[in-house]
């Protein structure tokens, strides 16, 4: 399958991350919100930062041109468009097998139904259409025009056809895709997640600051950020939604999310995106839409 147009739907920070990508490649891109403020901000956030990727010299004026001249945006799914659609809104379950089933009435009996979930279960996602083996994962990474990994995540249902597609699809947006069976949270999160929950024990539990704690992490296993950081870049909201769902999924108390990260976000404090998480952030900084 020739993959010329891609549909986005969710406008938020990985949405609108993921129409740029696709944008940047060359590929025609409907990016569709019901919300008409997100998907505004949305909209905004990839022309500012193709502005600064212009600014920077890692994309020429007219490169960004194009890519801002490939970008539709609407607001119904009537509008969905193209070989492929990717699936970005809220980690919700019951929110995403609503959409599958309206996609599915929607697009055409060929269009590849691809989930940006972070965690829940692309099987069942499948199961709420009638093309099961049209149904993939592709699960990016935040944020999502500058991380290079992309897992594509096959369900129980989906084809080899539908596999080879979506890991063209990745590689042709510059990514390195990696093919990873149906299961909670995946490789990625499965792994990291608990690390950050772990992590905002300890600081409940006054082991030692946050600072302290993401040093420790950066200082002693090289890595890039600390795990109570990179919560605040990917949202302490979908941390702690994927981590509900391994404890559901697979139902050991290992994966119990953390006390202080359900306070947190039960106070709004949801990292970058609302300026305040286990860090403060300045409003510019924590405009990732």
């Amino acid at each position: 399958m020739e993959i010329s147009q891609v549909t986005v739907v969710g406008a938020g920070t990985m949405g609108s991350g993921i129409a740029q990508v696709c944008a940047t490649a060359g590929l025609a891109v409907t990016l569709i919100d019901v919300d008409a403020a997100a998907l505004a901000r949305g909209r905004a956030g990839i022309e500012a930062r193709l502005a600064r990727a212009v600014e920077r010299g890692r994309l020429s004026a007219a490169a960004a041109q194009a890519a801002r001249d490939r970008l539709t945006t609407a607001g119904a799914l009537e509008a969905a468009a193209g070989q492929v659609v990717i699936e970005a809104i809220v980690e919700s379950l019951e929110a995403k097998l609503a959409l599958f089933a309206q996609l599915d009435r929607h697009c055409p009996p060929e269009t590849i139904l691809a989930s940006n979930t972070s965690s829940l279960s692309i099987t069942r996602l499948g199961a709420a259409t009638g093309r099961p083996e049209r149904v993939v994962g592709l699960h990016f990474f935040n944020p999502a025009p500058v991380m290079r990994l992309i897992e594509v995540v096959r369900g129980l249902a989906t084809s080899d056809a539908t596999v080879a597609v979506a890991t063209a699809l990745a590689e042709r947006l510059g990514k390195t895709p990696l093919l990873v069976n149906d299961a909670p949270g995946f490789v990625a999160n499965r792994v990291m997640m608990p690390v950050i929950n772990e992590a905002a024990f300890a600081l409940m539990e006054g082991v030692a600051s946050r600072e302290a704690i993401d040093s420790i992490i950066t200082l002693g296993f090289n890595h890039p950020l600390g795990p109570l950081a990179l919560a605040d870049l990917i949202g302490l909201d979908v941390c702690l939604a994927v981590m509900e769902a391994l404890h559901h999924d697979l139902g050991d108390d290992k994966y119990r999310p953390c006390p202080l990260l359900r306070r947190m976000v039960a106070a709004g404090h949801l990292g970058r995106k609302t300026g305040r998480g286990f860090y403060t952030y300045e409003p510019a900084a924590s405009d990732r839409q």
